[in-house]
């Protein structure tokens, strides 16, 4: 990336609406000084419609354009183009104050594991789409895409970054999917799920399983294992099975729409503003 931003006009940042701080490379903001910036908050089918509008109020109030997007139906991808025209503006009023016309915008298209980056790429090229191939300064694996005569993309691959400062962004990275499970403990990840669940919505636990809450999220979980039937030999109840019911449920949004960050726990005095 470092390599390739003087290659672009703008960002274009897919997170996940879910959780839109923790699905984000904290090394973005300070990689992409002075260039456009659009946040797409993807999966927003998936996430609470009130709070979606309140985060794409957050990330204009940082100085990006932001919108809703649902990648996999198309929702929201047809927005996209006048956007871009918005965000670089003044990138394209220099250029035809310099003569340049008919200069595609060159944008970059970033975002972590899982986010739907891929997806969006083919949703938003469409059959239109035509590989322009490698440019020189591009390294290897980094793909030009023409999507037409305004729009030239810079796909990326998703990754996440060396280490966690907060132990919370792990955990939530590891709800939308974006870490491999199997390196997670499954009952201990359902256990924290819940814990967040019980806090933002504990009626539709409740309801999709048609228990009560226990006194512990581990109690919990058990409840989810004894009326959904996931047991062992000996009718012992199978807490692993539970577990990947219970983040399949959430991850799937056959939970209901959650949105599990909310814009005023974040620390308004430690977040740098988009440039």
């Amino acid at each position: 990336m470092q390599e390739n931003i003087k290659l672009i006009d703008l960002i274009i940042e897919l997170v996940d609406a879910r959780v839109p701080v923790a699905s984000r490379n904290p090394d973005i903001d300070e990689l992409g000084k002075g260039k456009s910036r659009i946040v797409l908050l993807n999966k927003s089918d998936l996430a609470d419609a009130s709070w979606n509008r309140r985060w794409m109020e957050y990330f204009e109030a940082q100085g990006a354009f932001a919108l809703e997007v649902n990648s996999k139906s198309g929702s929201g991808i047809k927005a996209i183009n006048s956007l871009v025209q918005k965000a670089c503006a003044e990138k394209i009023a220099r250029d035809r104050k310099r003569g340049i016309v008919n200069r595609p915008v060159r944008a970059m298209v970033v975002g972590i594991p899982n986010v739907g980056k891929s997806t969006f790429i083919n949703s938003f090229a469409g059959k239109a789409c035509t590989k322009t191939g490698n440019k020189p300064g591009v390294t290897k694996g980094k793909q030009w895409i023409r999507l037409n005569k305004d729009l030239e993309l810079l796909d990326t691959p998703g990754i996440l970054w060396p280490k966690f400062e907060d132990e919370q962004v792990g955990m939530h990275l590891a709800f939308i999917g974006s870490m491999n499970d199997e390196i997670i403990i499954m009952e201990e990840l359902a256990s924290d799920l819940l814990e967040r669940l019980r806090l933002l919505y504990p009626d539709a636990v409740e309801q999709r399983y048609g228990i009560s809450w226990a006194d512990s999220s581990a109690g919990t979980l058990g409840e989810i294992a004894r009326v959904r039937r996931c047991l062992l030999k000996g009718e012992a109840l199978d807490l692993k099975k539970a577990a990947d019911l219970l983040t399949d449920d959430f991850r799937s949004g056959r939970l209901g729409r959650m949105t599990l960050e909310r814009p005023q726990e974040q620390d308004a005095e430690g977040q740098e503003k988009i440039q």
